[in-house]
């Protein structure tokens, strides 16, 4: 028995091994992963997996809503604070995500353009964030530059997200070919709803009838069996579907 508990640990730690080359984690995390296959998968979950999951960024744009709701400057005036008082590259990366969800995008660019420059220059969370900066601060083509070399450094590096990304700066510097392209490639590899809503709008949009109402049919069945929660953390897709179809 104690050999099968050592098994699983080793399958839970290779699990996450592969997790990080393919992500571009630091490659100590290997080191700790088989030095201490149970802890070290704890570890890993906790810092580096977790926190990249879908499930873990839909709670925070859940409770980001809940908290701009009620003080829609508290998170900006917080990091803005903390920067202030601990100029550190991990508070400027804060400041910068905090500015971009609060629609402040060229100030956002700003304090992502900085973190460029500093010692997390690599880090794939900055380059995303510093693409949808320069995308929401309507620039695509350098949204492009840096999507397109994250992708090709790190192809695994939350494939869906960036893909959808990459997929919105196409389309917003007039490559629509490309964007659809990009979309239709999320929906086939992972097929999540945020992926469909956006090829059904890039379909309705260049006259994509039959893939428009192929992707519209996905979307309504998925749209039925979903849970008030779920509907909730996509209200601000829906509206979007919503408005482009009642325009047909």
């Amino acid at each position: 028995m104690p050999f099968i508990g050592l098994g699983l640990h080793f399958l839970v730690a290779l699990f996450f091994a592969i997790h990080a080359l393919r992500t571009g984690r630091q490659m100590y995390w290997l080191l700790i992963l088989f030095s201490f296959p149970l802890l070290g998968s704890l570890v890993y979950f906790m810092v580096e997996y977790l926190p990249s999951s879908r499930l873990e960024r839909q709670g925070r744009i859940a409770a980001r809503a809940i908290h701009n709701k009620f003080d829609p400057g508290r998170e900006v005036r917080d990091a803005q604070r903390e920067f202030d008082l601990t100029p550190t590259a991990h508070n400027q990366m804060r400041l910068a995500a905090a500015l971009l969800d609060a629609g402040q995008a060229a100030q956002a660019v700003e304090q992502y353009e900085a973190c460029l420059r500093g010692p997390f220059a690599g880090d794939t969370t900055v380059i995303l964030g510093a693409a949808r900066a320069h995308l929401a601060n309507g620039q695509p083509l350098k949204a492009i530059d840096l999507l397109e070399s994250l992708q090709a450094r790190q192809p695994g590096f939350r494939p869906d997200d960036l893909g959808l990304l990459l997929g919105g700066a196409y389309a917003a510097a007039g490559r629509q070919d490309a964007a659809g392209a990009q979309y239709a490639s999320v929906v086939d590899r992972f097929g999540g709803i945020e992926a469909r809503i956006e090829l059904a709008l890039w379909a309705l949009d260049n006259g994509q009838g039959a893939l428009a109402q192929r992707e519209l049919n996905e979307i309504e069945h998925a749209r039925r069996h979903m849970t008030a929660h779920t509907r909730s953390l996509h209200q601000a897709l829906f509206k979007r579907l919503d408005a482009a179809t009642n325009k047909q």
